[in-house]
């Protein structure tokens, strides 16, 4: 499998080790990091080009998967999350990085390099890359979902305006424009 990674100065000695265990384990790695260290650098265009990667290979019929960490993951999932046909998931156990692959069909999976130990973290995202998708109805469900908001702002009825009340982002009085989105 390729697996794309990508990190700030905050995950460089990580990245260095991970991308030899990923290999030791078979998997091409492409690196979208830094170079060299900086401790000014900035993690979301690494990040960005990361999950671009990983859309760009799946809809080529690649299997890959992306694989982006800093000091605590959140910024990298964040900086990920942006990109259209990302879904990624910030894992901290080994169960939450196997549910989102097994319930998210997450693509990509943030880890925060200074959270764990390099054995944890590897363990993470191991599990991650091995876990596949459950293709479970009610989870296609939701991934449709997703990918339909995504896409033009579509969004399941607010049940709060069948029973009556109004859905507070169609309100005549909302400042919400969805056409900004």
């Amino acid at each position: 499998m390729r697996i794309h990674i990508a990190t700030d100065h905050a995950g460089l000695e990580f990245s260095t080790q991970l991308q030899h265990h990923l290999a030791a384990a078979g998997h091409e790695v492409v690196d979208h990091g830094p170079i060299e260290y900086d401790p000014l650098d900035d993690y979301p265009a690494f990040c960005i080009r990361a999950a671009q990667a990983v859309v760009r290979d799946q809809a080529a019929g690649i299997e890959a998967l992306g694989v982006v960490f800093g000091g605590s993951g959140n910024g990298e999932q964040i900086a990920a999350n942006k990109v259209v046909g990302v879904r990624a998931a910030l894992a901290w156990s080994i169960a939450t990085a196997e549910l989102a692959r097994e319930h998210n069909d997450a693509n990509v999976i943030a880890i925060g390099a200074r959270q764990h130990t390099f054995e944890e973290a590897a363990s993470f995202i191991d599990r991650f890359i091995a876990t596949p998708f459950s293709g479970e109805e009610r989870h296609a469900r939701r991934i449709a979902q997703l990918a339909a908001y995504e896409e033009d702002g579509t969004l399941e009825p607010d049940p709060r305006a069948v029973a009556g009340q109004p859905d507070v982002l169609a309100a005549d009085d909302s400042s919400f424009d969805p056409e900004a989105g």
